[in-house]
């Protein structure tokens, strides 16, 4: 696969702790555009659906999510992806810790958004002003943009978080796992596959034909069982958290499953995730070594085996680095500048706004900064 928009980190500059199996880690070059994208939602959330106090979604001082887990993203599909992300980060974040999962009414209003979107004639862009809710308002507006940008391909990613939606199993919050072999089947939805999927075809323009979609998921499986238990690694005093903050007395985390399987200690069940994390990633970069001249498989489809390579250090490495997890890390001085004072009004994505009161233009404002 060739890099056009990213460049290999020094080695020297970031740990693994030895997960990565030796993958590069790359960083696009464009991280100022997922600065932009990602604080613009930050700020339209604000105004549109309620505060973000305290919220600290992709962003980092050095790797920020979509930099590093997807570094070769188009330049012109950035933003629009960036804000995308934040909002399902913000999704995740603050819906989830006020202690309300998604009810059936509001994940149906979702999914059929999604699947409405996907239906669009291309060049049809839906009016954000006559939408009822805030969350639906970005949902639209990230809907118009991404027709506006590449129809097939947002169609592809709209059917594709559809299908992520309507699975519910990242909602699933009161099932209790009694073993890893219950567990892991699970965590490939929870980490979002299908979502990462219309992420990643959208922001790198592939097509992958339909027929390959299900040779697609199997062969990537192991990718998303290891990002996915990374996730529980890293994301456990966090998650330990909200469950209380919640009243749940389980974690639906693979910690918390090693801990009850084999009446193990936190740092028992941590040593084992690791090792699980070291195999499938094995198991995935044989995968991609396996299929990367096969031309029985279309060509994106071996690009994207790679890129999910990649994503597998990019995310250890900003999960090893990123505010979200690590309280003690802040932002970088520019993200503190926009996140304060709001992004600047060069150079926006022409349809990433949105309208309120008969103005058009990025309505943002200011966002009160994580602590």
């Amino acid at each position: 696969m060739e890099f056009k928009y990213s460049e290999i980190v020094d080695p020297s500059r970031y740990e693994t702790e030895g997960l990565s199996g030796g993958i590069d880690v790359r960083k696009s070059r464009l991280t100022e555009l997922e600065d932009r994208g990602a604080i613009r939602a930050h700020q339209d959330w604000a105004r549109h659906v309620g505060p973000c106090k305290g919220y600290r979604g992709g962003l980092g001082p050095e790797y920020s999510f979509i930099s590093v887990v997807m570094p070769e993203c188009i330049p012109g599909r950035m933003e629009v992806v960036a804000y995308a992300n934040e909002f399902a980060f913000m999704y995740d974040d603050i819906v989830e810790c006020m202690g309300c999962d998604l009810g059936q009414t509001e994940n149906n209003e979702i999914m059929n958004g999604f699947l409405e979107a996907s239906q669009l004639r291309s060049g049809s862009k839906p009016n954000a002003v006559d939408e009822r809710a805030g969350k639906k308002q970005i949902q639209s507006l990230i809907f118009s943009e991404m027709l506006s940008i590449d129809p097939d391909c947002a169609k592809t990613t709209m059917k594709a978080w559809a299908q992520f939606i309507e699975s519910g199993s990242a909602r699933k919050h009161d099932v209790r796992f009694k073993s890893m072999a219950e567990y892991i089947p699970y965590r490939i939805k929870d980490v979002g596959e299908m979502y990462w999927y219309g992420v990643v075809t959208f922001g790198m323009a592939l097509h992958i034909p339909d027929h390959e979609l299900e040779r697609c998921q199997a062969l990537v499986a192991p990718a998303w069982i290891a990002v996915g238990l990374q996730n529980d690694l890293w994301s456990w005093p966090k998650e330990v958290e909200a469950a209380k903050a919640q009243g749940k007395d389980h974690v639906i985390n693979s910690i918390w499953v090693l801990m009850q399987e084999h009446s193990i200690s936190v740092r028992e069940a941590m040593q084992i995730c690791r090792q699980l994390i070291k195999g499938y990633v094995a198991e995935y970069l044989a995968t991609v070594e396996a299929y990367r001249d096969d031309e029985a498989l279309s060509g994106d489809l071996r690009r994207y085996l790679v890129a999910i390579k990649y994503s597998i250090s990019g995310h250890l490495v900003w999960s090893l680095n990123c505010p979200r997890y690590n309280p003690e890390v802040s932002f970088n001085k520019r993200q503190r500048s926009w996140m304060c004072n709001g992004v600047p009004a060069t150079g926006p994505s022409p349809n990433l706004t949105l309208q309120q009161g008969g103005e058009t233009g990025y309505i943002g404002g200011k966002v009160a900064l994580p602590a």
